[in-house]
């Protein structure tokens, strides 16, 4: 059984509020900001879309460092060479604890291995998917320690995934959290499938 999260997307750009509008309408406990990271109130984590090897330098990746700083990028980077032998693998996600009384944790989580478009891939889905994971087995251990976690368009800078198929992945990695299987099955799998590369009756990732 999944455990209860309040989760917040955040955007400054209007058109991806409203892709997650949309999406996430009939899900429950979802807020929307559309404002910049530095601007969010206090949460408990943020999940940063980052590359396989915590060169933290580029796109929400630095403003995530200006806020923390470096030694946030030097622990990324340290935890990827002692746990990944040097390079995470896109569907994972770990956290770090910042010590900082606003946010406490970050979730390092990679959208790709190097900066370059995932457009076309289930990327998003499997870098949203693993964070809700990574936080899911923290609360098992420490229960209530993470209860807001704010999200970024994941994939949509470096990634060029336009908004509206980031918002989709991103709703089903957070149904499929919401909603996990009591056994597994191919019908179950079959159904999951289908609704990470299709949108009704129409590929959406080949």
């Amino acid at each position: 059984m999944s455990l209860p999260l309040e989760l917040w997307l955040v955007h400054p750009e209007r058109a991806a509020i409203e892709a997650f509008r949309e999406r996430f309408a009939n899900l429950p406990n979802v807020q929307f900001f559309q404002t910049k990271f530095e601007e969010l109130p206090p949460h408990d984590c943020f999940v940063t879309a980052a590359n396989s090897y915590g060169l933290m330098d580029g796109g929400i990746d630095a403003v995530v460092v200006e806020y923390f700083g470096v030694e946030l990028m030097k622990k990324a980077q340290d935890h990827i060479l002692n746990e990944f032998l040097g390079e995470q693998p896109i569907g994972t996600s770990f956290l770090i604890e910042t010590n900082h009384p606003n946010i406490p944790y970050v979730a390092h989580t990679p959208t790709m291995r190097v900066p370059h478009s995932i457009e076309g891939t289930d990327k998003v889905y499997l870098a949203t998917w693993a964070s809700l994971l990574t936080i899911y087995r923290h609360n098992a251990q420490h229960p209530g320690s993470i209860k807001t976690v704010a999200f970024p368009a994941m994939g949509a800078g470096y990634g060029c995934v336009e908004f509206p198929e980031v918002a989709r992945q991103m709703a089903i990695a957070y149904e499929h959290y919401l909603d996990p299987p009591h056994r597994q099955t191919w019908e179950m799998a079959a159904r999951r499938q289908k609704s990470i590369h299709y949108d009704g009756n129409q590929q959406v990732i080949r």
